[in-house]
């Protein structure tokens, strides 16, 4: 972690924060209510909450930042993003189920990426008062107050995840709690840098705004987010999906959460198993 985090990063953040703020007032708004909503190509749901914040998201970032690119799951992919040095990258909702459920635990996802490195990033759930946020070098903010990587407790690590990679993870002798699973995979994330879970993965098919807002906060809190078929995690690449990933808090668990995920997801020079197969925690 560098000593002063550069001007322009802190100046992002500021105006990633202060943006997740209105979107998230925005969205609550719609927040257990009957709201229109649709269903997309990939079966996922989408509402007219996610499409709102989008627009109010768009409008914003970009005004303040005309130069830079955006990458948004609810706007169609203008590839002009490859020819910019910073993106935005934005999640409106992340956890749209959950969200449609009446869960508290969804979040606004932002992030602005410099030559495929996230170096400002907010994860945002209004539903439960809590902002993480974090730039390059700047340190990782709970609601404002600092906080680092915990302590490694002692006892069995906490790690929530589907029922295949526990088969995995078990078959492989790792003692270990199954943890808490949250249906918004920035949060999710966050919480290993929080420390309510060890290990926080994801399945093979990630994309760019399910993730980096978390990966700014989990690198200032110096937990890498790996992708378990390649040694570098870039963003704002002309492919924007992921294989599976995973953050750990203990690194002596890498090998064998890398392992499981390997195995049940496969790469992508592997024969795996179909991304598609339902899995019991979502995004």
């Amino acid at each position: 972690m560098t000593a002063n985090p550069s001007k322009d990063y802190a100046s992002d953040l500021e105006l990633l924060r202060s943006s997740a703020v209105g979107a998230g007032i925005i969205a609550a708004g719609y927040f257990r209510r009957e709201i229109k909503t649709w269903t997309k190509d990939n079966s996922s749901p989408v509402t007219e909450a996610d499409f709102l914040v989008d627009q109010f998201l768009s409008q914003t970032l970009c005004a303040a930042r005309p130069d830079y690119g955006w990458l948004s799951e609810e706007t169609a992919d203008d590839l002009v993003r490859l020819e910019k040095s910073r993106v935005f990258i934005v999640d409106p909702i992340d956890g749209t189920r959950a969200f449609l459920k009446g869960d508290d635990c969804w979040t606004i996802s932002l992030a602005v990426v410099e030559d495929g490195i996230p170096v400002a990033g907010v994860v945002y759930a209004p539903a439960r008062d809590e902002l993480y946020e974090a730039c390059l070098g700047g340190g990782a903010f709970l609601n404002k107050m600092a906080f680092n990587k915990r302590e490694q407790a002692a006892g069995k690590p906490v790690i929530p995840g589907p029922d295949a990679v526990h088969k995995e993870l078990q078959s492989a002798g790792l003692e270990y709690i199954r943890g808490p699973g949250f249906p918004s995979l920035a949060y999710r994330l966050v919480q290993v840098a929080t420390g309510v879970i060890d290990v926080a993965v994801a399945r093979r098919g990630a994309q760019d705004w399910d993730i980096a807002g978390a990966a700014v906060i989990l690198n200032e809190c110096g937990i890498a987010l790996d992708d378990v078929c390649s040694p570098d995690l870039m963003f704002n690449k002309p492919e924007i999906r992921h294989s599976a990933l995973a953050a750990l808090s203990d690194i002596s668990l890498r090998s064998s959460v890398h392992d499981a995920l390997r195995r049940v997801y496969g790469c992508p020079t592997e024969e795996a198993i179909d991304d598609n197969k339902p899995e019991q925690q979502s995004k």
